[in-house]
């Protein structure tokens, strides 16, 4: 853990710079890609989650989340009767989208979604700007939290780029771990 500590806080350092053609981009070792991540998923306060409905069919909607942990568990919170809460119980597989106009950068959170209903989880993880929205933490919300599995990168700014010839964005396996209650 204090490796990972080290290097996602020397990377950024890495990124810090715009690629040219003077400065070529870093290696993409899975470290430069966390840190190119963590700093795209920085700049974007509302990024897109998206679920499968009943007959298949993706549905995506605006979230605000928290920002990711250190295992890339992110926690957002919603009304319990919405679609989503539905979705993520008939089919647990999502992507949180996060899309950097300024940069034209993503990453793409593929992994697993879980309702928690309980006060003392809601109360860990709870931000207090959702409060203006859920004024009754016990019966008007409720929290998903988003395990990843994966993270596909795009970034030419910070030099992390997909295939010339498919355009596959780079990926980062995260290391499965459920997150804290």
């Amino acid at each position: 853990m204090r490796i990972l500590s080290a290097v996602l806080c020397a990377a950024p350092m890495l990124l810090s710079a715009q690629v040219t053609p003077e400065r070529p981009p870093p290696p993409l070792t899975p470290a430069v890609l966390e840190a190119a991540a963590r700093q795209i998923v920085a700049s974007v306060a509302y990024p897109t989650f998206i679920t499968t409905d009943a007959k298949g069919h993706p549905q995506a909607r605006t979230v605000q989340p928290m920002a990711p942990d250190s295992s890339w568990a992110v926690w957002f919170a919603t009304n319990p009767r919405t679609r989503k809460v539905a979705e993520i119980a008939r089919h647990p597989h999502v992507v949180l989208h996060y899309f950097d106009p300024v940069t034209q950068s993503y990453v793409a959170l593929v992994g697993r979604a879980r309702v928690v209903r309980d006060r003392a989880t809601k109360d860990a993880h709870w931000n207090p700007t959702w409060s203006t929205f859920y004024p009754d933490r016990d019966t008007s919300v409720v929290l998903v939290v988003v395990q990843a599995e994966r993270l596909e990168i795009v970034s030419a700014k910070l030099g992390v780029e997909g295939d010339k010839a498919t355009w596959r964005p780079p990926t980062l396996a995260v290391r499965r771990s459920r997150p804290r209650q």
